[in-house]
């Protein structure tokens, strides 16, 4: 995911998250001794008045995937200097694996910092771009003077407590805080901006003095954890313990004494510093290299042969719970030492600060009881951490066949509400062993029996949002699809439909587990090709794995007594897999859930070094021959497209086949003159670049998707349908191909006042009149418009929470469960044609399924172009958060139809925490979700950082808990 976006949202103008090939920005690890802080690392490029341009560091926490600006918050700003160095390090006693985690080490003059980053195409391309932002030691160059960090320097330092600094403060109000007898204009040195502001302090700047070293403004490893970054704190907290321990010498000792007593079986591993320009050069990736690579592939039987590797994989939901008894029941229950362990939790830690923050201190105890309980007869090393809130996999493998892991990638995926938040989704890592590729896929799919429906969507989900970079960047991304070995695990949440719980259990102690597999609702979905086409999974010999009461083997006796169901699942898919054994694990009694395994003998192509020489001699010189052949062409199956009657949220696909002549060509979607992207923001083509061989043909998809972002302008007619693309081949001549299409107005993307003027549905209102009221201006009071006098709210607002009031007040994780796509696509028809009585009528379906519902007002209020608090006022709301007589002061200065609005839906959620006995809501949760939805900052300004996102949450809060005398009935439609 591209994470450089959300960081580009936080930065001021002139200043840009350097993007090439791949987003110059990282998630990386920042390592402090035994601590371990999750950071995202952009490279900031700003262009000075006096010419040539300048770097710097940006380094973010974050909430889990960073999506957008809200979801980063600025720790630290590290120059980049003449005396910046980042170099990749092998710490001592590591072991060398290709493919696994890089160690670089951030050095300055008195800076000293450790991160582990990810291997893959991302790192490696941020490693370069860093290296190329570097100044040089030219001196007819001008020095960097960093004048543009000053934006982000504090206000005055807090006077108590006095940090111990290696200088002293320049305090004075206005100032830059420097070292005693500097001189701004003239110093060089580097900058650095630490985390441990409070909150009136925001981020602390350190001066630069003549000759470099800088003031510390924080430590180095400032950022907040989850613990600290808790929904009801305010600001960044200072940890004092770090003031001046930044020193090299400091750090370099802290990592030598933080080796765990694990490290002899199993060690985190890196890639050698003479691996460097192997692993981390700039790669050519021409077209004859691409010609090459494709015929290799084509005859890759003639130097390959298949040898066998025993995998392990396993899954386990803990329920939270942190690891209190040994795993080698589970781990190391074979006689014979696997190859490779594929390892994946679920519900790794159920806290709300790991749903809405990143970090989770469990993450740290798993890993460390998973690599202890590793099979003793052999050492492993780990591959790669990978982790979505309590989702989490990992991957190891052994000692000896370290050298042949390449080409590591990992990527996230939530399914969670609005299709964005991690409680539900799944993690995946994909990587070549020796010339196999296979993928291994982590998965936590919806709940509830009666969900096999959005358990299937989440599937779905998964797999087309999964996509791994690969190391070229001329080639389009992997999808899990498109590997060798695909292996599957996780709580797939599937369960038994058979209603009768004591049938089900006396199934069980009869051990007649065949005939309960035919109630199991996995394999009727797979029956029905619904999800997991065309995977395997083994006889299901063993019982259900949930549900159990914690600490033991009973059923479950609480007050749901959950009916027991095979709820955790492997499945594979490939070539030459055999699957040794198949079972659950008794003996371990921590979770409600038991764990899985399976054990394979999955064959693998090893290369044959002799015959693969001699396959690509016969390669070259064949395409020796090919050198002066003709310039490329294609033909394409058609290239005029028309997408009728697009609907917001509604992805259409038209597809056409590119076919190639006889010379290998390269091709790719360009932009056209004056224009940044290759088609307009509500179009894709997948995939829009690629490699043909002679006589060889690809299928590209065109995806048309209307959202938030989009919506408005179609609505209003500023933007239409149509547009041209330019298919290019290098070498080549262009091809053009025409878009078009209708575009069918809808509620959603429509502003608040224009809705409120709008009595009747959308669609059945002129193309004109939608036009003129979307495009109308907001007037904060009436001004004697010639206009019917509008409703106090919108209909179509009133109908989502009058349905939520009437048949969801006590519904369990409202707000917090997504919907099912096919039931908003209904309730977003029922709106916008104003057929309300058809809203209780979806499909099969007797009634909407509630969650459905409330995901379309969530859905209805993120898409509006200017939010229920309006820009203007989100300033003056950040200001008085906390103080709630100021709070409504300002919520009285909104327009009419905005301040109706924010008093509804006030007083409805007040009505929902009255009933949160039985819906599980709190204060806190609906201050999260509706605080961003409500107040956001002004489009086109930087995006709120963590404490000002809390206090955007504050500001709701204290209107949840400080109820209104206001009836929910007070607004009609």
């Amino acid at each position: 995911m591209d994470q450089s976006v959300a960081i580009q949202e936080t930065l001021a103008d002139g200043e840009y998250c350097v993007i090439i090939s791949f987003p110059a920005a990282v998630q990386g690890v920042l390592c402090e001794g035994d601590s371990r802080q999750s950071r995202l690392l952009g490279l900031v490029r700003y262009r000075p008045g006096r010419g040539g341009q300048e770097h710097a560091l940006f380094l973010y926490t974050h909430r889990r995937m960073a999506i957008t600006g809200d979801d980063v918050s600025l720790d630290q700003i590290v120059p980049i200097t003449r005396d910046f160095t980042l170099e990749e390090v092998t710490p001592d006693g590591e072991l060398y694996v290709l493919g696994s985690d890089v160690t670089v080490q951030l050095d300055t003059e008195e800076l000293s910092l450790l991160f582990q980053l990810p291997f893959g195409s991302h790192t490696r391309t941020f490693l370069q771009e860093v290296a190329r932002a570097c100044p040089g030691f030219d001196p007819a160059t001008p020095d960097p003077e960093f004048m543009w960090l000053s934006r982000y320097r504090c206000t005055e330092p807090e006077p108590e407590p006095e940090p111990p600094t290696p200088q002293a403060w320049n305090s004075a109000p206005g100032t830059w805080p420097g070292r005693i007898g500097g001189d701004l204009a003239s110093g060089t040195g580097p900058v650095l901006f630490g985390g441990g502001a409070t909150e009136q302090a925001g981020l602390r700047l350190a001066g630069v003095a003549r000759g470099g070293g800088p003031l510390w403004g924080g430590g180095a490893g400032g950022g907040s954890s989850s613990d600290e970054l808790r929904p009801n704190g305010k600001g960044l907290p200072v940890d004092q313990s770090s003031w001046g321990q930044n020193k090299p010498e400091n750090s370099l000792s802290r990592q030598n004494k933080s080796k765990s007593e694990i490290t002899n079986m199993v060690r985190s591993s890196t890639i050698t510093v003479s691996d460097k320009a192997h692993i981390l050069s700039v790669q050519k990736f021409g077209l004859r290299d691409t010609i090459v690579k494709s015929h290799l592939i084509q005859k890759e039987e003639d130097y390959t042969y298949i040898q066998n590797f025993r995998f392990f994989v396993g899954t386990y939901n803990v329920n939270g719970q942190s690891p209190k008894e040994c795993l080698r029941p589970w781990l190391s229950h074979d006689t014979q030492a696997p190859d490779v362990y594929c390892v994946g939790f679920q519900e790794l830690d159920l806290s709300k600060e790991a749903f809405f923050f990143h970090d989770t201190p469990k993450e740290e105890e798993w890993f460390k009881a998973v690599s202890e309980s590793l099979h003793p007869d052999a050492k492993y090393a780990k591959v790669k951490l990978i982790r979505l809130v309590g989702i989490m996999l990992l991957l190891y493998v052994k000692q000896e066949h370290a050298a042949y892991i390449s080409e590591v990638e990992a990527e996230t995926v939530g399914t969670g509400i609005m299709g964005r938040m991690g409680n539900k989704g799944g993690v995946a890592v994909r990587f070549q062993f020796h010339n196999t590729s296979i993928c291994v896929v982590n998965s936590h799919l919806a709940a509830h029996t009666e969900e096999y429906e959005r358990r299937n969507q989440d599937y779905r989900d998964i797999c087309s949002r999964m996509q791994f970079c690969q190391a070229d960047p001329g080639l389009p991304p992997l999808t899990i699809s498109k590997h060798d070995v695909i292996l599957w695990l996780g709580d797939l949440n599937y369960r038994i439909e058979e209603p009768d719980v004591e049938k089900v259990k006396k199934l069980i102690e009869e051990k007649a587990f065949q005939t309960l597999y035919a109630y199991d609702q996995l394999r009727a979905q797979v029956a029905a090709k619904a999800v997991f086409e065309g995977f395997s999974e083994g006889e299901l010999t063993f019982q259900p794995t949930y549900k159990y009461d914690t600490g033991s083997d009973d059923w479950d006796t609480s007050e749901k007594c959950r009916a027991p169901a095979w709820c955790d699942r492997v499945l594979w898919k490939g070539k030459n897999i055999t699957q040794l054994s198949y079972q659950s694990h008794m003996a371990l009694k921590t979770s409600d859930h038991k764990p899985v395994s399976s054990v394979f003998d999955i064959g693998v192509r090893v290369i044959n070094e002799e015959l693969y020489r001699k396959t690509l001699e016969e390669i070259v010189r064949s395409l020796d021959k090919m050198e002066n052949a003709n310039i490329p062409s294609v033909s394409l199956s058609r290239r005029e497209f028309c997408f009728q009657n697009v609907k917001y949220m509604h992805l259409q696909v038209e597809s056409f086949t590119i076919r190639n002549g006889q010379v290998p060509c390269q091709f790719e979607f360009i932009s056209k003159p004056n224009e940044e992207s290759y088609c307009k923001q509500w179009l894709r083509a997948s995939p829009s670049r690629g490699f043909l061989l002679p006589d060889s043909a690809v299928e590209i998809e065109l995806e048309l998707f209307v959202n938030k972002t989009t919506a408005t302008k179609l609505n209003s007619g500023e933007d239409k349908i149509e547009d041209i693309l330019v298919l290019h081949l290098d070498r080549g001549k262009d091809y053009f191909l025409s878009v078009s299409g209708n575009y069918m107005p809808s509620c959603f993307g429509s502003p608040i006042h224009t809705l409120c003027y709008m009595k009747e549905p959308i669609l059945d209102l002129p193309l004109e009149t939608i036009r003129e009221l979307t495009l109308m201006q907001l007037q904060t009071e009436d001004n004697g418009s010639q206009l019917e006098k509008p409703m106090d709210i919108p209909k179509e607002l009133w109908i989502l929470v009058d349905y939520l009031y009437r048949n969801a007040i006590q519904q369990e994780d409202l707000f917090q469960q997504p919907g099912l796509r096919s039931e908003f696509d209904h309730i977003r028809d029922c709106l916008d044609t104003g057929t309300i009585d058809n809203l209780c009528i979806l499909s099969d379906v007797p009634v909407p399924v509630n969650h459905s519902v409330a995901e379309a007002l969530l859905l209805f209020l993120e898409s509006l172009p200017e939010p229920v608090i309006c820009y203007s006022a989100y300033r003056n709301c950040l200001e008085c958060s906390g103080n709630l007589t100021a709070s409504k002061q300002v919520i009285t200065t909104l327009p009419a139809c905005h301040r109706n609005v924010f008093t509804y839906l006030m007083a409805f959620l007040q009505e929902l925490l009255k009933n949160s006995a039985k819906n599980h809501l709190d204060d806190n949760i609906l201050a999260s979700i509706f605080g961003s939805l409500l107040l956001r900052n002004p489009a086109g300004h930087q995006k709120l950082e963590m404490a000002e996102k809390k206090k955007a949450q504050e500001f709701v809060h204290q209107f949840l808990t400080h109820p209104e005398p206001l009836s929910l009935l007070s607004y009609s439609a």
